[in-house]
């Protein structure tokens, strides 16, 4: 069975949640509650094995390593590197409400030429979790 490495953005973000229940395919989720070296090198690992390497990125989004992660695998190993650019990221704080972070227009330029340049190395580039799912379940 195929398998995705479900990397990017991190910080409480749910994205992984949505996802998952999408894929006919197996994955692996490298959010742990405590990130140690081992935890490092099975990313590494799985980044090698996995068939895909996903990164999707939304404004929960706090650090850039990410964005380095993916432009190295996509030079690296394009055929399997798919990169998602989310441009709203939510939750349910509770008491009906709902806290959405959003990037504004100039981050969201700045990820769409890292998405061409994702392209650009033969990787693919996608816009929602919709498409994703439904690229990595072989509806292409």
């Amino acid at each position: 069975m195929k398998k995705v490495f479900l990397g990017g953005t991190c910080n409480r973000s749910t994205w992984r949640d949505k996802l998952i229940p999408m894929l006919s395919i197996d994955y692996f989720n490298p959010v742990v509650d405590d990130w140690t070296e081992e935890c490092y090198q099975e990313e590494l690992r799985q980044r090698e094995t996995c068939d895909y390497c996903l990164y999707v990125i939304t404004p929960r989004m706090t650090g850039v390593y990410s964005i380095a992660e993916v432009v190295d695998d996509s030079n690296k190993r394009p055929s399997k590197t798919i990169f998602c650019v989310l441009g709203k990221d939510g939750k349910d704080i509770g008491e009906d409400k709902y806290e959405v972070f959003r990037f504004d227009k100039g981050q969201l330029k700045s990820l769409d030429k890292v998405g061409v340049m994702v392209e650009r190395n033969d990787g693919k580039y996608f816009n929602s979790l919709k498409e994703v799912a439904k690229y990595l379940n072989g509806d292409k």
